[in-house]
């Protein structure tokens, strides 16, 4: 008897090289290669001139550090929703996973104090798994709510995120004074971050491509009910990936405010939009996590470009800067309109007896 699951039709990445998507991506990558190069043989050659000031930021280790650094939460919590929607589940929710694991890994670490240990555990360490274990907590409630009770995937997300904007700073009030809360005085440096991500993004793919794990995670969201023929549960796969993408966000939230040692609760929060270029990032990458990885440090060295501008004088505007990743991944879909969304993504299923 042949196995219905084995008929689905699931676009991966086994070949890297089998669709035009991915071979235009490749040329992009070629485009920008050569773009930087070019951009810094004109930073040699005129090195008072405006060329000369982008190689400088460009090819600058702060440059690189801080790109480490911001790229931790985008690309993790890439990852993430890419777990949750290839299961069927839309996760839009985790711009809230990333704010509610930053402060709680805050938090623990300063309850347990930056100093100390709990049974030989730094307190660092600590309040990195309290963050992880917040931001999943939170995932398997928004899970509940949408795969058991059915909710509308797009408001439990929203919802999620606004809880998340309202109760990290009002906690961090509570105990600290403010919504913004002190330094701990210890940091994860940003090779932390940097390894975190690399691990992240390859034992994704490995899971999603070389797995039974994974081949039953993308039936979820593309033929549940050929799932459910084969006698497994489509609610518990998809409950898997829903937390797959509360633990992936929470580790990216956890490294980005471990990586300043402090919470900052004020405007959107110190995630400043990230879970939601994050979102932008797997779709550029159309549900690769290797694409995904490229995107979300592409968008993070952006960031951390514009912050150096500002520093040499050049008045460009952040919120400018912020707008190039949804620009960019519009017009990637326009040219190269491959991006598809499972086909079950977002939709209920009830399990046939």
């Amino acid at each position: 008897m042949r196995n219905p699951i084995d008929e689905v039709h699931v676009p991966v990445v086994d070949d890297l090289i089998e669709d035009d998507y991915v071979r235009s991506l490749a040329l992009a990558g070629i485009a920008l290669s050569v773009l930087l190069t070019a951009l810094g043989i004109g930073g040699l050659l005129f090195p008072d001139s405006i060329a000369g000031d982008l190689s400088g930021i460009v090819f600058n280790v702060g440059t690189a550090t801080a790109t480490a650094r911001l790229a931790a939460p985008i690309v993790l919590a890439a990852l993430g929703g890419i777990f949750a929607e290839k299961s069927g589940v839309i996760n839009i929710g985790l711009e809230g996973l990333l704010i509610i694991s930053a402060f709680v890994s805050v938090y623990a670490t300063s309850l347990v104090g930056a100093g100390n240990a709990v049974l030989g555990v730094p307190a660092i360490v600590v309040g990195f798994l309290a963050g992880v274990a917040a931001s999943t907590a939170l995932a398997g409630v928004f899970g509940i709510v949408c795969i058991e009770f059915k909710a509308d995937q797009i408001i439990a997300g929203l919802a999620v995120w606004l809880i998340a904007l309202g109760l990290a700073p009002f906690m961090s009030t509570v105990f600290f004074g403010g919504v913004n809360t002190p330094n701990l005085g210890v940091s994860v440096g940003w090779a932390y971050s940097a390894a975190m991500v690399v691990v992240a993004t390859a034992a994704s793919w490995w899971t999603l491509n070389r797995t039974a794990f994974g081949k039953h995670l993308r039936a979820a969201g593309e033929n549940p009910k050929a799932l459910d023929t084969v006698g497994v549960s489509v609610s518990r796969v998809r409950h898997a990936g829903v937390l797959l993408s509360g633990v992936l966000s929470g580790v990216g939230g956890s490294a980005l405010a471990l990586s300043i040692g402090q919470f900052v609760g004020s405007g959107e929060t110190m995630v400043q939009g990230k879970g939601f270029i994050a979102i932008v990032a797997y779709l550029f990458g159309n549900y690769n996590p290797i694409g995904a990885f490229g995107a979300g440090v592409l968008f993070a060295g952006l960031d951390a470009m514009q912050v150096r501008l500002q520093q040499l004088g050049y008045a460009v505007p952040d919120t400018l800067v912020q707008t190039i990743p949804y620009v960019v991944v519009i017009v990637v879909l326009a040219l190269v309109g491959r991006t598809r969304l499972p086909e079950a993504a977002g939709e209920h299923y009830e399990t046939e007896d």
